[in-house]
């Protein structure tokens, strides 16, 4: 049997953003510099959730979501590269990730029945100005599947600013990120077998049904009747954007189709799926 990885000695800090806990575990010795440098992420963090979040009152997406045909709305830096990012996550998944189901995904977590609203509207996102234009109105968007990672992404980013040696980023339990040379051992957990990984300069992302249900929407046709892969899916990737998007992806993807669709991608190191309580390995 592998011996267990221990984690690296650090100093933890939490904060409450995005409808869950954000955790910094970073490695130094001087206690007060660190301190400052939480607290530096943590109001990086706060200004992102009010950019990012469909749900804050004058956010750019509250403000997206409302535009009316013909309209062009300004967006700061960060909400501008966080869509942008996002096209880019639905090129490389072959469309299964898609940030304008907003309606769809309100629809499903209410709970509500029927047919699932219909798609309609286009939004188009300049790739050189920080701005979008509504062509029509219908999409919403909502970056529930992937604000978390772009937050740990963007606070990674500083802390290599401020010259940290390394960390442990956390969103919840569904999204890590490992900035630096330290190892970080990681568990996946399935219900019969857990699984080890180790975590360096990658991010970790979990997708599944467990907490909120069905509420990862298919954006094809036939998504009434949503069937997922798994339960719960695991996706290691470079960045925790990238690491988001393929956990939502995979949840959509189905098992003949797996192999084909992730095979070759770079920016997916490495998948897994829970089958029958045990931790199976995509990739």
């Amino acid at each position: 049997m592998t011996p267990p990885v221990p984690l690296p000695d650090s100093r933890s800090f939490a904060h409450e953003a995005m409808h869950t806990t954000f955790g910094l575990h970073l490695i130094g010795e001087d206690g007060e510099f660190l301190t400052g440098v939480a607290r530096e992420c943590f109001d990086l963090l706060d200004r992102l959730e009010a950019s990012l979040s469909r749900f804050v009152d004058g956010s750019d997406v509250f403000r997206i979501n409302r535009m009316l045909a013909g309209e062009t709305l300004y967006l700061s830096e960060p909400c501008h590269q966080c869509l942008l990012l996002a096209m880019q996550a639905g090129a490389l998944t072959g469309g299964l990730f898609d940030i304008t189901l907003g309606t769809r995904i309100a629809h499903r977590k209410a709970g509500a029945s029927g047919p699932l609203p219909p798609l309609a509207g286009r939004l188009v996102i300049h790739p050189d100005v920080p701005a979008i234009t509504c062509q029509a109105p219908g999409r919403e968007i909502d970056l529930g599947g992937i604000g978390k990672g772009f937050a740990l992404d963007q606070m990674a980013d500083l802390l290599l600013d401020w010259g940290v040696r390394g960390g442990l980023l956390a969103a919840g339990a569904s999204s890590l990120l490992a900035v630096g040379p330290q190892a970080w051992p990681v568990q996946l957990a399935g219900e019969r077998e857990t699984r080890q990984l180790v975590l360096t300069n990658a991010s970790l992302a979990a997708s599944g049904t467990a907490v909120q249900g069905s509420h990862i929407v298919h954006p094809g046709a036939d998504a009434t009747h949503q069937t997922y892969l798994s339960n719960r899916v695991w996706a290691v990737a470079p960045t925790a954007t990238l690491a988001e998007a393929w956990s939502t992806a995979l949840m959509l993807m189905t098992p003949q189709h797996v192999a084909a669709t992730i095979a070759g991608h770079d920016t997916l190191h490495h998948a897994f799926a829970e089958f029958d309580g045990r931790v199976a390995v995509l990739k």
